[in-house]
């Protein structure tokens, strides 16, 4: 099993950047796939976007109308859309997946950012936003 984000570097703030997630190894069809961030010397934060195994999504209001989530599920693929970066949004991104088919969005929201609904952490991939 495997889960690795990429696409991260540096990028000025106001600037763009798609980060993606490689899945391997599982049915990954049936799983919805959250991002969570982690910026310097901070603990870890998310989901901030979960999109689920039928496409709906969940957006945290931190990064409404500045991030998309997609995914591809012939590639086993996530991406994450990100505009108008700001330097707050500098961190190691990572992406996870977890079975929560039958809960509600607040009840997956609530098993991803306890991570007892993810089966599945991927590596991560640094963001910069600087100047």
């Amino acid at each position: 099993v495997q889960l690795q984000a990429s696409g991260g570097g540096l990028v000025q703030p106001g600037g763009s950047l798609r980060l993606s997630c490689a899945a391997s190894g599982f049915n990954f069809d049936y799983y919805a796939v959250g991002w969570f961030r982690q910026a310097p010397g901070k603990e870890r934060e998310g989901p901030f976007l979960i999109i689920f195994h039928d496409g709906r999504t969940y957006y945290a209001d931190s990064v409404k109308g500045r991030f998309t989530i997609s995914r591809d599920n012939a590639r086993k693929m996530v991406y994450l859309q990100m505009n108008s970066l700001k330097s707050e949004d500098t961190a190691v991104y990572s992406c996870a997946a977890g079975y929560v088919e039958g809960y509600s969005e607040r009840a997956s929201v609530s098993l991803f950012a306890s991570g007892r609904g993810v089966d599945y952490w991927g590596k991560g991939t640094l963001v910069t936003v600087s100047s």
